[in-house]
């Protein structure tokens, strides 16, 4: 393997640091004993910069490259998600309900009836449908996973190495 940049991040598939390397676990480091590396990314993912500095915290993150309304270092995006009507298409529910007079008191398993009192629900589902005002939304208050297909590696960050130059 080529000696890699120091501030370099690679995925790796082991569930160790190699030698020189480090998880990208968002951890504070003392800029004491790893001057080279807080001289590259600073105070970018936190620390107060006169002792500390945080290295970047990748997990559960996806990284992507900054640019087209990505600034570096941002973070951003949800695990779960709760969608609310305004996110919904427009769309309606259309009950069903039997024109003709009720065969049953219990309404699992029928529709609605034209008639009054005990027997206010039919089994027969081909009559027309009801006006629209009948149905109100409804909808849960739990989210959703948010989250693409995944397989969960590893990200480490070089200590050491080439130090990166700017030409």
């Amino acid at each position: 393997m080529a000696q890699p940049y120091v501030g370099e991040i690679r995925m790796f598939a082991g569930n160790f640091e190699p030698s020189g390397w480090i998880f990208c676990r968002g951890q504070i480091m003392l800029i004491s004993e790893n001057e080279t590396l807080f001289s590259l990314i600073g105070t970018t993912y936190g620390g107060d910069g006169q002792s500390t500095f945080a290295l970047p915290d990748l997990q559960g993150r996806l990284p992507i490259h900054q640019g087209n309304g990505f600034g570096f270092a941002e973070t951003g995006g949800a695990e779960m998600v709760m969608l609310t009507t305004n996110q919904m298409p427009i769309h309606q529910h259309v009950p069903a309900a039997d024109s003709r007079s009720g065969t049953s008191a219990d309404p699992v398993g029928h529709v609605w009836a034209n008639s009054a009192g005990a027997a206010g629900y039919s089994s027969d589902t081909t009559g027309p449908a009801m006006a629209a005002e009948a149905v109100k939304p409804a909808g849960g208050t739990r989210s959703h996973s948010n989250v693409q297909p995944y397989l969960c590696v590893s990200f480490i960050i070089s200590l050491f190495g080439v130090y990166p130059s700017q030409t």
